[in-house]
């Protein structure tokens, strides 16, 4: 018997990596075989630090294509990266299409694309192939895209996606408030890196997620109900981490150092500050100094995620003595399996950029958050946690810009004394992982979902 093959194809994050390739994961236990498509610079990331994944050889395989970057180019420069890959890419994926299906009986039937990767719209309509969408972020900053028509009409943004008002605005009465200066597109880097962003990340998801037979989102009905509302073209089918019973993930682009559990073993139960940043946050000598200085004025244990370039093309330099002064007391690593420490029930909290993988895992683990946003969606998913779901407390910066030692040091005992915040993450955990068990909605969307790539039956959204 023949399997249904699909593509899946990512944005060259491990943000977006990570989810789909959780997805990937799913479809191939429900039968469907998958080629998926990172970039070659990704793929050789993700082969460097020990990748596996424990689907069957016969229904999954990974393939890579060129992004268009030279090997020596700063993958960082986001605007660089984007505009080489969406001129190169298409042609690329289109190859690796025509290839299987001249070499395989059992053809291309679907793409499963990230919103971010618009442009595979263009491909699909070429090719005669079906296309459906996933979203690895909330499904409230993919609802701004698909209103941006609105948000011009409505002179919240003019035509090329700068804010002209400066005041929050809602999407629709039940949603969360949002600043337009805060929109993905608006902050991720500089003026011109922005823009770039807006012409081909923002307007060809838009016009991909319309002309998408589905969409598919990392989310829940319980943590975004306004929004699946508002529009019923979103599955949610999340969280994926969850679905696959286990707390092992696959995606990651360093090598994890699991001595971090051992460590974690040793401390009291809900005692460990555990503080990580995703991998793009970038701080400065003096903010990565005031971060080390509170850590150590808490008296707490904390673990410490200090990822490679997590200073930019500096090295990061510890305060003086610092290492020996907090001695096992902390423990820093280069990078962790970290839905195996958000599992451990020594941690009591989760200092973290607020990036949407990283919400889902602290949620699905019932962790209180101290939020710390760098760039792009993760204001918004700020929002969510301290004022939607009052799940946890953000870290405010003064007037130099700094988020200080003593903000910290205060936020961290503020948090860790709220036990309505503590529950309130422990009624959510139960929420959003029952939602992906036999039956109930998120895993009653994903069945379906399967079942429409597979005989293409039309399928609607599990309330």
């Amino acid at each position: 018997m023949k399997n249904i093959h699909v593509v899946l194809i990512p944005y060259p994050a491990q943000g977006h990596v990570i989810p789909l390739m959780e997805a990937a994961r799913c479809f191939t236990s429900h039968g469907l075989k998958v080629t998926f498509v990172n970039t070659e610079f990704t793929h050789k990331r993700l082969m460097g630090a020990c990748f596996e994944i424990d689907c069957p050889s016969d229904l999954m395989q990974m393939v890579s294509v060129p992004d268009g970057m030279e090997p020596c180019d700063d993958r960082n420069d986001i605007g660089k990266l984007t505009k080489t890959m969406f001129q190169l890419m298409p042609t690329k994926l289109e190859e690796i299409i025509n290839d299987i299906n001249k070499k395989n009986d059992e053809k291309i039937t679907c793409i499963i694309a990230d919103c971010y990767m618009g442009w595979v719209v263009r491909v699909a309509r070429k090719m005669g192939i079906r296309l459906a969408v996933f979203c690895p972020s909330s499904a409230a900053v993919l609802a701004v895209t698909m209103s941006i028509q609105n948000l011009i009409d409505n002179e919240v943004i003019n035509c090329t996606g700068i804010p002209s008002k400066n005041q929050m605005v809602q999407l629709s009465t039940s949603m969360p408030l949002m600043d337009p200066n805060n929109f993905l597109w608006a902050c991720v880097g500089d003026s011109a890196t922005n823009q770039i962003i807006f012409d081909f990340v923002i307007l060809d998801g838009k016009e991909a997620a319309e002309a998408a037979d589905h969409i598919i989102c990392n989310s829940t009905m319980e943590l975004e109900p306004a929004v699946f509302t508002l529009f019923p073209k979103m599955l949610p089918i999340g969280p994926l981490l969850a679905t696959n019973g286990t707390t092992r993930q696959v995606g990651h682009f360093w090598n994890e150092d699991s001595t971090c559990l051992t460590w974690l073993d040793q401390q009291p139960v809900s005692t460990v500050i555990y503080v990580a940043f995703g991998s793009f946050t970038i701080f400065d000598q003096i903010q990565f100094e005031e971060l080390a200085l509170a850590l150590e004025d808490t008296k707490k244990p904390f673990l410490w995620v200090v990822r490679p370039g997590i200073s930019g093309s500096m090295d990061h330099v510890y305060p003086s003595g610092y290492v020996e002064r907090v001695g096992n007391r902390g423990k820093m690593v280069s990078w962790a399996p970290q839905q195996e420490v958000l599992n451990h029930p020594s941690v009591a909290c989760f200092m973290s950029h607020c990036g949407w993988n990283s919400t889902m895992e602290g949620v699905s683990n019932g962790v209180p958050f101290l939020c710390w946003p760098y760039f792009a969606d993760q204001f918004f998913n700020r929002t969510y946690i301290c004022d939607i779901w009052k799940t946890g407390v953000g870290l405010n910066k003064d007037e130099t810009g700094i988020v200080t030692r003593r903000e910290i040091k205060s936020k961290v005992e503020q948090l860790l004394s709220n036990a309505i915040i503590r529950k309130n993450a422990l009624n959510l955990q139960e929420k959003v992982t029952d939602s992906v068990r036999e039956g109930n909605p998120s895993n009653k969307n994903l069945n379906k979902f399967v079942d429409w790539v597979k005989d293409g039956n039309d399928l609607c959204l599990c309330e």
